[in-house]
């Protein structure tokens, strides 16, 4: 309640419900006395009472920091301690990360893996193979374009910096904010390099921490030349190419020694994005990032203004999209010799190779020529071509139309029918065995058991000599030979020449039905080119090692001999008729002597022509790879055509020379008879060298045993009828002349169990008058 004071005024206590105000009408002095709810006054009047002075007003407490200046004054000090903490935080992953890696003392740069260089007889590449692609140059040996250009765009400070770039992380991450997304790194060389040697690609924590410490314990270890030698040689420039070596030579088909200053800042530019960059895939963009390059070596000093103009017109237009030419197929065939050579590769080795690269060039065009000329319209797809010198050296080699649409070589690994082309090695086996090139046989219609073989023009001649017939391809005669001895003969001589395929003994092996590599069949037409040797096909010479340690070298200079020097001159000049009078008239070269033979399968599903000079012997198949038949393509048509193409360039500059004896046959010594049988490799049937006599033909054979014989048999008489096949009997023993060709099992070829003369040759016979044939001189004479 209120008191009163002795004045009569009311005087509010001061516990009232708000608190005493500075401007409040009065207040009590301090001399006051209040006792009992009153208050006591000295004197009887008092003066009134003295207004108290105005308190200042306190400002807000937030205030008291200075402001602006204040809260600068705490942030400082928050990011100080922010700083230290994220210090401690940073140190304690770097020990945490850093405890998770190996020891330092067991850090060593993992070898490079090793490439194989294929060279040429003139040491140009061929091709490079192997995980990289390419072999590693030092900086001195690489174009000094090339690490400049690289410094330029990814690197700017490398050889100011100690394997982190502080500045340019900074500069990476302004960039990237302004951006809205990121468009610059900032790992340095030296970060990368670590990231390819030791790290996977995954972007964690951890790996970017070991990536730092990496590159430090690199910077310690090796100079700057060193690291950036080691990552131009290592980094990654898209389609499989490892390397500045590789990635030239995969874009521009040269050696980084050689790349200008366009082609340096397109590998350059590479690194950011090898893929999408790529000058294969789009072109464009790989000149617009070139530019950026250029122009950032321009900001560096490295380049001057012209140069830049000069550079802008060097970038290439495109690439392509895959390694293309036909020396990948060497390549390839290299590769797969090279492990039985000289086991597993292990360091980088260089192959020195038998190919001749102008030859490779010459051969791929051939193909590719008719192949565009003629091939659509007689539906022919593919091609392979094998071109081997009298050592076996393969010269030139090409496996298709095209590597980069197919990589398989039809030349080595494809087996097909030879065809007639096989026919060489019937006439051959049937020379060893006494016949001569004058020897009479009657092309009538042929009845081998239940095989009833046609001439391709289904066409008769009557008596013809062996010359004749092989130039003519006439396949009766073909099989009448291949039963003169029995398959196997034949088998083994072909074995003997070079053909390693297994062949089936049946008399249709006359017309080539054993499949058989375009290589080896060439190689094998080589032993009658260079006398009777063997030549044996090989195209690696020699494999060293980077520092010329010779690991590996041929020894196919001493072959041995798989032909009488008779028989190998003789077949030389029987083979020269197919291309002067035969069916490889296509094949023909001005001013060479040629020999060869053309060969055609089933419906025309394979052709062939595999023919030689005395410098190369050379093999062309054309055909299709899901074995669709051509519109009548014969071995005389386009693979003679293509053939007599790259002979004539292969020939160009050289002086004609001569076949092995001459491609001259003498007159017939034995008058029709047979020679004394050669026996194969004794060297001693008369030098090889056959004279002049007169060249074989057709016209006026001499009287043969042949003859003779066929003339008992049957000659074009009723040749349109095929006669029954004979009761099988036993072989009469006969050693004055040629036997005519024998029949086989009644079961036809696959029951075919050894010869069983005489085959059925022309004439008419009914079952009736089946009855054992006198088959010698003997029993002509006998009338038995």
């Amino acid at each position: 309640m209120a008191g009163r004071g002795r004045s009569g005024d009311r005087i509010e206590p001061s516990f009232s419900g708000r608190p005493a105000r500075d401007d409040d009408e009065f207040s009590l002095d301090a001399d006051d006395r209040i006792a009992g709810g009153r208050s006591q006054r000295r004197g009887g009047s008092t003066p009134p009472p003295k207004r108290a002075a105005p308190r200042r007003r306190r400002e807000p407490r937030e205030r008291e920091g200075g402001g602006f200046f204040g809260f600068m004054r705490r942030m400082v000090y928050w990011c100080v301690v922010l700083f230290i903490w994220a210090g401690i935080g940073v140190a304690g992953l770097v020990v945490y990360y850093g405890s998770r890696m190996p020891s330092a003392s067991t850090w060593a740069i993992p070898e490079r893996p090793p490439n194989v260089k294929i060279t040429a007889v003139d040491g140009s590449v061929i091709a490079n193979r192997g995980a990289t692609g390419g072999e590693a140059l030092s900086l001195e040996n690489m174009s000094p374009y090339i690490p400049e250009a690289v410094i330029a765009i990814e690197d700017r400070r490398f050889y100011s910096h100690f394997g982190v770039d502080p500045l340019g992380l900074g500069r990476a991450i302004v960039t990237n904010l302004a951006a809205g997304h990121m468009v610059q790194g900032g790992s340095t060389l030296t970060q990368q390099l670590a990231k390819n040697l030791f790290l996977s690609p995954e972007r964690t924590l951890e790996r970017k921490v070991q990536e730092v410490l990496l590159s430090l314990w690199l910077e310690q270890k090796y100079t700057k030349d060193q690291i950036l030698a080691m990552y131009l040689n290592r980094v990654f420039f898209g389609s499989n190419a490892y390397g500045v070596e590789a990635a030239s030579r995969r874009y521009f088909n040269k050696s980084a020694r050689d790349v200008n200053l366009g082609e340096a800042a397109v590998l350059a530019g590479l690194l950011k994005a090898p893929s999408r960059l790529s000058p294969a895939r789009d072109a464009e963009a790989a000149n617009a990032r070139a530019q950026l390059v250029l122009a950032a070596m321009r900001e560096q000093g490295f380049i001057t203004d012209s140069e830049v103009k000069t550079a802008m017109s060097q970038t290439p237009a495109s690439a392509k999209s895959y390694w293309s030419g036909a020396g990948h197929y060497v390549a390839d065939m290299v590769m797969d010799e090279l492990p039985g050579l000289i086991g597993d590769v292990k360091e980088d080795v260089i192959v020195d190779t038998t190919i001749d690269k102008s030859l490779e060039k010459k051969a791929e065009q051939s193909l590719v020529d008719v192949l565009d000329k003629e091939g659509g319209k007689l539906d022919a797809s593919q091609a392979a071509l094998v071109s081997i010198d009298g050592t076996g050296a393969i010269r030139a080699l090409v496996g298709g139309r095209d590597y980069a649409t197919s990589q398989f070589n039809r030349a080595v690994k494809a087996k097909r029918q030879p065809g007639s082309s096989f026919k060489p090695f019937v006439y051959a086996a049937a020379l060893e065995k006494g016949l001569t090139p004058y020897s009479v046989f009657n092309d009538a219609p042929i009845r081998i058991g239940d095989w009833t073989p046609e001439n391709y023009e289904k066409k008769y001649n009557g008596e013809v000599t062996l010359a004749t017939a092989l130039a003519k391809s006439l396949n009766t005669v073909a099989a009448q030979l291949v039963m003169y001895d029995g398959p196997d003969q034949v088998i083994k001589l072909a074995h003997r020449l070079g053909i390693e395929s297994e062949l089936q003994p049946n008399a249709s092996i006359a017309l080539g039905t054993s499949e058989v590599s375009l290589m080896e069949l060439t190689a094998s037409y080589a032993a009658f080119m260079n006398g009777g040797y063997k030549a044996t096909p090989h195209v690696i010479r020699r494999v060293t090692t980077a520092e010329g340690k010779v690991l590996y070298e041929n020894t196919y200079d001493s072959p041995p001999r798989v032909l009488s020097e008779q028989i190998a001159a003789q077949m030389d000049a029987m083979m020269m008729g197919v291309i002067d009078n035969g069916t490889g008239k296509s094949a023909k070269i001005p001013g060479w002597q040629a020999a060869g033979k053309t060969g055609t399968t089933q419906n025309s599903r394979d052709a062939l022509f595999v023919g030689f000079t005395s410098n190369l012997t050379t093999g062309v198949w054309f055909g299709n790879d899901d074995g669709k038949p051509m519109k009548k393509v014969t071995g005389g048509g386009l693979p003679a055509k293509a053939w007599k193409e790259f002979m004539i360039a292969a020939h160009k500059g050289l002086s004609p020379a001569p076949l092995f004896g001459n491609g001259q046959l003498i007159a017939d010594p034995n008058n029709g008879q047979p020679m004394a049988e050669a026996a194969p490799g004794n060297g001693q049937t008369g030098g090889g060298q056959l004279g002049s006599g007169q060249p074989m033909t057709a016209e006026a054979p001499p009287s043969t045993i042949g003859g003779i014989i066929s003339g008992v048999f049957g000659g074009s008489d009723n040749a349109n009828r095929y006669p029954q096949a004979p009761v099988r009997r036993q072989a009469a023993s006969s050693g004055n002349g040629p036997v005519p060709p024998a029949d086989i099992a009644e079961g036809g070829g696959s029951g075919y169990q050894g010869v069983v003369p005489p085959g059925d040759v022309g004439g008419a016979q009914t079952t009736s008058s089946v009855q054992p044939r006198r088959t010698t001189l003997l029993d002509l004479i006998m009338g038995q």
